[in-house]
């Protein structure tokens, strides 16, 4: 099994032990989701590698910023806080993210790498970027670089 995902059990079992049901509800989701991917993948006894794993947290994260969104509109700030809890909580099994003059860094080897001269050649650049970060940056923040440079 993935270290990530061995992390998350034994995290799961310290939430329990402490009683802790904003740690226990956002952990089992996380690894349920988990689960459901790997068997998507392959099959019931189907795993995910680390990469896959933080590309999935990454997407809950997201989901839950989309609703802390939704819910401030809706003036519900008691469920925008329990969303910005557990952000916090699955924050915590990403890698350190890249720091804006590492993204530099590497957009410009990307680029350079690639051959790339034009917007056109984004999707070429990204790809090269996506594999090097290994959810290390948003694919946004990584975008928004490559935008900057091949202008």
């Amino acid at each position: 099994m993935a270290d990530i995902a061995t992390q998350l059990t034994e995290d799961l079992k310290d939430a329990m032990r402490a009683r802790n049901p904003v740690a226990l509800n956002t952990l089992r989701a996380v690894k349920s989701a988990i689960k459901n991917a790997a068997i998507e993948k392959g099959g019931a006894d189907g795993e995910l590698n680390e990469g896959e794993i933080v590309n999935l947290i990454r997407k809950q994260i997201k989901q839950r910023r989309e609703s802390v969104e939704q819910f401030t509109k809706a003036g519900r700030t008691e469920l925008a806080d329990q969303e910005e809890t557990e952000i916090t909580i699955l924050e915590h099994y990403l890698p350190a993210p890249l720091s804006p003059e590492e993204v530099n860094e590497l957009v410009s080897t990307a680029i350079e790498e690639s051959g790339a001269s034009s917007r056109a050649d984004m999707g070429r650049v990204m790809k090269i970027l996506q594999e090097r970060t290994a959810g290390r940056a948003d694919g946004k923040s990584l975008s928004q670089a490559v935008m900057e440079k091949l202008s």
